[in-house]
């Protein structure tokens, strides 16, 4: 069992991930840093669960996607009023290739988000992430499948092809 010592250095050790798992979830950073907070609160409350927990890294991944999840349920509908009473076009993002993946990222489905940000982000394999996710591997070896596939048709609608004239 970790004690208080133990927390501090598992925030050192994963912060940053975490936030980058965050962000790939929901596109913003403010948002991200949110969630990963909320996270972080709960297993502190929870320390004695989390640090006995088989992968403490596994239990804050999935609580920041539930949080995720949560977030974008309760944003949908303000999300939604907003739109009826017509606020100001986001300015472009910049051209940055981070950016414009972070936009990619936030097209797909949530099952297809995670997996790609598992599988990329983590290095996860997919039995790990079927572990996680409590999904059939065959299931995320489909989203994955999908979400590569769904991402190169947005990132490629998004700026043109480049041609390669063969020498």
């Amino acid at each position: 069992m970790r004690d208080a010592h133990g927390f501090d250095e598992f925030y050192r050790d994963t912060s940053l991930r975490m936030v980058r798992y965050g962000l790939a979830l929901t596109g913003d950073l403010a948002e991200a840093q949110d969630i990963v907070q909320e996270a972080y609160t709960r297993a502190w409350r929870h320390w004695r669960t989390v640090a006995a927990h088989p992968a403490p890294e596994g239990w804050m991944r999935l609580a920041i996607s539930r949080l995720a999840t949560d977030r974008w349920r309760r944003l949908s509908g303000w999300r939604a009023a907003l739109t009826r009473t017509g606020p100001p076009e986001p300015a472009p993002p910049p051209s940055e290739d981070t950016v414009m993946l972070t936009a990619a990222l936030r097209q797909l489905p949530a099952n297809l988000r995670q997996a790609v940000a598992l599988h990329y982000l983590f290095d996860m394999s997919v039995a790990q992430i079927a572990a996680e996710t409590g999904a059939a591997t065959g299931t995320v070896t489909s989203w994955l499948h999908r979400g590569r596939t769904e991402l190169a048709a947005i990132l490629n609608a998004g700026r043109p092809l480049e041609v390669h004239d063969a020498e």
